[in-house]
């Protein structure tokens, strides 16, 4: 017998026996009828199927946007799932209200996820919104049809019209003042007490006892396995790592960061301990998906997905990373850099999983270093990407750890380039002979993203650009390259 999957869908509690694999658009569009919700690229691209995903913590409702295309029902057990019709008043909300009048409704079609995100981010930020937090809610919907100003002015009737609203502590605050101001519906005042009631009725069923099976899908943020095998997933026995909270946050301890290995890339970002360690992490974090993905990818994911290209796989192969990997009651560690054997094969078993990340924390000499080139800026996969980890003294190097993605069957640790610059100076022909090392370790094919030179050119130039970058008084980028040229 399935699962009960019990939440608020809007201002009703749903209590369902569907699949939980299905996808909540499904759910959403087949099942509640709710249409506003529409499906797009169904690959997490478009934002058309914006829904926002409320969470009950310490008495408070935190809103997030989310593409529904890509989020497993059973996730939504214990949380407040609403929808554009969930947001309706009797007369045009603040944002529906801006956007009509500066006509940024286009065709229409993509309107109801453009409403999803700039109220659920108004939600968040309050009278604290600004144009930089209208443009970075937006950044998960890429139809234009009719340009982006009439959004942009829309933002700024948005932010004008948010003025009026208190500055409460947490969500919750903004939220009742929102509801006050006539900007969200009022059964959002009781949302906190139905999910309280709610997830107590959730503490006493009994527990699902977890399935582990041969052919079982593990599910963590959905953003890639959804894209891959989203029409079969519904009819496979799935295990939801996203129920097994203890396998997210971030800590710090003994010289080391402890990251869950079910926190999102948003999540990362955003967390004072990293953004104290890795102080441009955000400026590095906005080149990776959208709001909308970030808030659902998890780095474990991204991890154990392989992808020769992913982002944060390379980022965290270049603080050296080790993985902690739990298979029922034993536990093992794992240097990341061992953990990609060849293109998709891992030194993991099928029924293992990936619960922890662990690297050294940064020292005051320790400089860390991002770059990634696709042929969109943001919102795409990158045709190469590449990171560095470099800590000095002077103009020693005492420890370099280079990595590049795109130009080998794994994410590449280039380790005779990093081994070669160890305990060397930080001069040019230094840097000269590290590039001529780094291009003997990569293996590059040409693909849809690009010919083999050009991802040669690229590993050049993302090595290059970290040490002109990092060390501008050691490295004059223009000097260099007519040196080299």
């Amino acid at each position: 017998m399935a699962s009960q999957i019990l939440f608020l869908l809007n201002d009703q509690t749903i209590t369902t026996a569907e699949h939980p694999g299905m996808l909540v658009l499904d759910f959403l569009r087949r099942r509640a009828a709710l249409t506003g919700t529409k499906e797009g690229c169904k690959e997490g691209d478009c934002g058309a199927c914006g829904v926002l995903i409320g969470e009950l913590k310490d008495g408070a409702v935190r809103y997030k946007p989310v593409t529904s295309c890509l989020v497993p029902l059973g996730e939504m057990s214990g949380k407040h799932l609403v929808t554009v019709e969930g947001l309706n008043l009797a007369h045009l909300s603040l944002v529906q209200e801006a956007i009509v009048a500066e006509g940024g409704t286009q065709c229409g079609f993509c309107t109801p996820g453009i409403v999803v995100s700039l109220t659920g981010w108004l939600m968040e930020r309050g009278a604290e919104m600004d144009d930089d937090d209208i443009k970075y809610a937006l950044s998960g919907h890429l139809c234009r049809c009719t340009g982006y100003n009439s959004l942009k002015r829309a933002g700024r009737s948005i932010i004008d019209g948010a003025a009026q609203l208190q500055n409460g502590k947490n969500a919750e605050n903004k939220v009742a003042a929102m509801v006050t101001a006539g900007m969200l519906p009022e059964y959002f005042l009781e949302v906190p007490e139905r999910l309280t009631e709610i997830q107590e009725q959730l503490a006493v069923m009994k527990p699902r006892k977890s399935a582990f099976k041969k052919n079982t899908v593990f599910i963590a943020g959905g953003t890639d396995i959804y894209v891959q095998r989203g029409d079969t997933i519904p009819q496979t026995p799935v295990e939801l790592l996203n129920r097994n909270p203890e396998i997210h946050g971030i800590r710090e301890a003994d010289g080391e960061v402890h990251v869950g290995a079910l926190t999102t890339f948003e999540e990362f970002a955003s967390d004072t301990t990293i953004q104290r360690v890795i102080p441009e992490i955000q400026s590095f974090m906005q080149l990776n998906a959208s709001l909308q993905i970030r808030n659902r990818a998890s780095l474990g994911g991204n991890i154990v997905n392989a992808s020769p290209i992913g982002d944060m796989t390379i980022f965290l192969l270049a603080l050296d990373s080790r993985l902690i990997l739990k298979n029922k009651e034993k536990v093992r560690s794992l240097p990341m850099k061992k953990f990609f054997l060849d293109y998709k094969k891992l030194d993991k078993q099928p029924s293992e999983i990936v619960t922890e990340i662990i690297f050294s924390t940064p020292t005051p000499y320790t400089k860390i270093n991002f770059e990634k080139a696709s042929k969109r800026r943001y919102l795409d996969i990158a045709s190469v990407n590449s990171a560095i980890c470099i800590e000095t003294e002077e103009d020693m190097i005492n420890k370099v750890n280079l990595t590049v993605g795109g130009v080998a069957p794994i994410p590449l640790f280039l380790q005779e380039a990093s081994t070669f610059l160890t305990g060397k100076p930080i001069k040019p022909e230094i840097l000269e002979e590290a590039l001529i090392i780094a291009q003997g370790e990569i293996s590059p094919i040409s693909d849809v993203r690009g010919s083999i030179e050009y991802k040669r050119l690229l590993t050049r130039q993302f090595m290059i650009a970290h040490f002109a970058k990092l060390f501008p008084e050691w490295i004059n980028l223009e000097a260099f390259l007519r040196e080299i040229a």
